[in-house]
């Protein structure tokens, strides 16, 4: 498994953590994009693994793809369904949507999830992700496969992936 491969398990395993202890209190269900309403941007390594993913599909599924229009409001990978069109390779930052994270706003942390998730109870300090931790390994796996910790627009790549004859 490549670094990249094990890191996107222990976030996996993080959040289906998350949801063994609080599924009750986490809406996050397919259909569910309200954090797929954003222009997002991705690490090198999982730019190629996205690449990877949708080069094995066959021409049907790319062209699939690329007729889901460019919708500013939402993540160019989501069809008009609410289901992520590239799952499976889907980004860190994705994965992770939903689940409590801890960031920095004006140098104190502070923990935020998807607003439709934790409104009855509080999460378990170690169903916390750190923004800080995982944008570390995130850029660690990046340099390990030779990138330079330089963002690929998400958009941007998948209008490049299905923009030529399918």
């Amino acid at each position: 498994m490549n670094r990249l491969g094990e890191v996107v398990a222990k976030v996996d395993a993080f959040f289906a953590r998350v949801e063994a202890r609080h599924g009750a209190d986490m809406q996050c269900r397919t259909g569910c994009a309200d954090c797929c309403r954003t222009r997002l941007t991705v690490t090198g390594v999982e730019a190629a693994a996205i690449r990877a993913e949708v080069a094995a599909w066959p021409a049907e599924r790319r062209r699939a793809l690329r007729d889901l229009g460019d919708d500013a409001g939402r993540c160019r990978a989501l069809d008009e369904a609410g289901r992520c069109r590239i799952y499976a390779a889907r980004p860190l930052v994705c994965r992770s949507h939903g689940a409590p994270i801890k960031i920095h706003q004006g140098g104190l942390p502070v923990i935020q999830s998807c607003f439709r998730n934790f409104t009855a109870t509080a999460p378990d300090a170690d169903c916390v992700l750190d923004q800080t931790t995982l944008s570390a390994m995130t850029l660690a796996v990046d340099r390990a496969a030779g990138g330079d910790g330089s963002r690929v627009d998400l958009a941007e790549l998948i209008s490049e992936l299905v923009g030529g004859d399918c």
